[in-house]
């Protein structure tokens, strides 16, 4: 999104809320913030946008709950805290969201779920239908469990990774800080606030801060990082002060605060280079001539009714050419199916597909918002 004026038509948007702000100088979560941030929430789930939550806090949570003097720096500390503080966190927000009669629900991931294409899918089939459910997803890294091999190291990459995978319109990380300033403002008093800026922007490493809060993993370095991450699939990204009144609403509303960091290239542009250039096809499908037709004058799913047979070596997650009768590719997927359940469903209706494999997984071979047309 371009222009703040064009956040009111989000349809999508991932909030990440950080540890300085959901926990009250060490004395545990703050739930009176908490509400108020649920509160905005809700509003927009009453007017049909989809809203994910990407909180930290648990660690924070922990540590207070344990009665440790600071953050622990050995992994397996780390990790005890983030067993014992998720247990508070999930059940302030699982409150509190009740109270304005929406469910709310868990989802713990790790740097493996996003970067293994099978997990990738499920993960993305999960959180979708959640909020198909009109769900609100409170996602968390799974601190309990992550190596430092496949952690993200910070909730504000996990927030960007997150709006990647449900193609969100707008990410909006809420921190202590009123936004990216020109330089750091506790140390340079002529520092000004940037209301706006591209993820290009050359300036951007040497503005950007370590954390200062001592609760966190992350700082402003983190969160330039998470809107360009977040621009690879066209979302804006908004980093603002989470205390301000109001503060979801009013981004929402266009109003001129925090910084608004513009992606360089537009949602499907994003899909399609990404789907199209940097993953390798493992296999093709060639459709009968109904299919073709369905897929580029309807824009809809690939049926496996319309396949005619499938080639190459393939797992569920991975990308397949479609090709047309003469064998010329109309688009690329990821394919719900490995190569061997694809050759048996095949021209069969997805009616059939339990009779066949035993099981009954997705209904398309291809969902729609996972293929692009070449």
């Amino acid at each position: 999104m371009k222009n703040r004026a064009n956040f009111a038509s989000a349809k999508r948007i991932v909030v990440k809320i950080g540890s300085s702000l959901l926990t009250k100088g060490g004395k545990g979560l703050d739930k009176v913030a908490i509400a108020n941030w649920v509160h905005q929430m809700a509003t927009l789930r009453t007017e049909g946008i989809d809203v994910i939550l990407v909180s930290s806090g648990s660690v924070a949570e922990g540590v207070w709950r344990l009665g440790l003097k600071s953050r622990p720096t050995t992994l397996h500390e780390l990790q005890a805290a983030a067993a014992v503080g998720q247990m508070g966190l999930v059940r302030v927000f699982d409150d509190t969201f009740q109270q304005f009669d929406l469910h709310a629900a868990q989802v713990l991931l790790t740097h493996d779920d996003l970067s293994n294409r099978q997990r990738y899918l499920n993960a993305r089939s999960t959180l979708l239908t959640l909020l198909k459910f009109e769900v609100v997803p409170v996602i968390n890294e799974n601190d309990t469990v992550a190596t430092e091999e496949i952690r993200f190291g910070d909730n504000d990459t996990l927030a960007a990774l997150v709006a990647n995978l449900v193609e969100a319109d707008l990410l909006i990380i809420l921190t202590d800080q009123q936004g990216l300033f020109t330089s750091d403002p506790s140390v340079n008093p002529d520092a000004t606030l940037i209301s706006e800026i591209s993820v290009d922007d050359e300036r951007l490493e040497s503005m950007a801060g370590d954390s200062r809060s001592g609760l966190g993993r992350g700082g402003m370095s983190t969160k330039v990082r998470a809107a360009r991450l977040a621009a690879r699939s066209g979302a804006a990204t908004i980093i603002a002060a989470g205390a301000k009144v109001d503060v979801i609403s009013a981004i929402l509303r266009g109003e001129e605060f925090g910084t608004h960091f513009l992606p360089d290239i537009e949602p499907l542009d994003a899909r399609k280079r990404w789907l199209a250039g940097q993953l390798q096809v493992k296999g093709q499908l060639v459709l009968d001539d109904g299919a073709v037709e369905m897929l580029i004058n309807n824009g809809k799913s690939l049926l496996s009714v319309g396949v005619k047979w499938a080639t190459g070596q393939f797992e569920r997650g991975e990308l397949v050419s479609c090709l047309n009768q003469n064998g010329e590719e109309i688009a690329r997927g990821l394919v719900n199916y490995g190569s061997e359940e694809t050759g048996k469903i095949a021209g069969k209706s997805s009616s059939e597909f339990e009779k066949i494999l035993g099981y009954a997984d997705d209904l398309e071979l291809i969902h729609r918002d996972n293929l692009v047309l070449i």
